[in-house]
């Protein structure tokens, strides 16, 4: 009965729009390898292009989508108990791998989902309207909470390694220089821009919003491209035991994690079920932007997005009958 229940709940996602959710990330990826095998990009152009969408096409996104979002309107017990997952995992990864910045890349990989471009369509196919808004509200902080405590996390590892290879500073001179670099920074400064923006009532003149839009727009197939590309100037024979295990880590163990702790703390329902689906979605592709940014663990990334988008056509069905059970 319980492989008959598998095999059900798999089918109801295959069988549905929600493949359809997966199948143009593992596409766009496709397609990015193919466009590095034809040489039309070649690996000294991936810099660049990493650039391009770090410092234009990720602000644009951020800025636009923060801009609407009113704080006072957000419900935020279930994001925290999500965030109390998260920040189990990301302190667990960081006391594993030590405090640096290839563990700093691997406790985002951990933790950051994909929850725009799978995360969108899946839960409004399995929770309809009702389930959108929890995860809507999810993703207003999401970027905020993720890629600004990560950018944190990542100056301070730098700094630390810096200090190491010879160029050590005062502790205190080192936490003001990360700070500085974590606000002054193209991921977290338009969120703060966006959300300051959007608490004055006023709404973005249609004349900026919209080329904001456009830009926004093309920051997931462009990173997802990137992966490809870079992903087909890796070596991947030596990289599959290690992304197998981010991926696993995201998909797997973060859920439980947060079923865990949910359980521990009332929540139940459709809050619940919406926050553990997300948890349980693979990484996104801004991970790739911070790997490339601080050339740490590039190709273990790429690997990990790949393989944990492909794995997830087999554990997201189990996920959600694992949830559906739980409700």
């Amino acid at each position: 009965m319980a492989a008959l229940g598998f095999l059900l709940g798999w089918i109801r996602i295959v069988d549905s729009p929600a493949l359809m959710a997966l199948l143009p990330v593992v596409l766009l990826i496709a397609a990015g390898v193919m466009t590095a095998k034809l040489g039309w990009v070649r690996q000294t152009a991936v810099k660049d292009l990493s650039q391009l969408v770090f410092y234009v096409l990720t602000p644009a996104l951020l800025f636009r989508t923060m801009a609407s979002v009113q704080i006072a309107q957000l419900d935020f017990k279930p994001i925290v108990i999500y965030f109390a997952a998260v920040g189990v995992v990301f302190a667990g990864t960081m006391l594993v791998y030590g405090f640096n910045t290839l563990a700093a890349t691997r406790a985002l990989s951990h933790t950051f989902s994909n929850n725009v471009m799978i995360g969108i369509p899946l839960i409004g196919l399995v929770f309809g309207q009702e389930g959108l808004v929890i995860l809507l509200t999810l993703i207003s902080v999401h970027a905020l909470v993720l890629l600004g405590s990560g950018t944190v996390i990542f100056e301070l590892a730098q700094a630390r390694q810096q200090s190491g290879a010879g160029r050590p500073q005062a502790l205190w001179r080192t936490l003001g220089q990360a700070v500085k670099n974590s606000i002054i920074h193209p991921v977290p400064l338009p969120i703060i821009a966006g959300l300051l923006f959007a608490q004055t009532g006023a709404k973005i003149p249609a004349v900026i919003e919209q080329p904001l839009q456009l830009l926004g727009a093309a920051l997931g197939p462009m990173a997802l491209l990137l992966v490809g590309i870079t992903l087909a100037y890796s070596s991947i024979g030596a990289l599959v035991r290690p992304a197998l295990r981010t991926a696993s880590v995201k998909i797997l163990v973060l859920p439980l994690v947060f079923l865990v702790i949910a359980w521990a703390l009332g929540l139940t329902g459709l809050p619940m079920a919406v926050m553990a689906l997300a948890a349980a979605l693979p990484t996104g592709a801004n991970v790739y932007m911070f790997a490339q940014r601080y050339e740490v663990g590039q190709d273990e990334v790429t690997a990990s997005i790949a393989l944990g988008t492909i794995c997830c056509l087999v554990t997201l069905p189990g996920m959600l009958m694992l949830i559906t059970a739980l409700q």
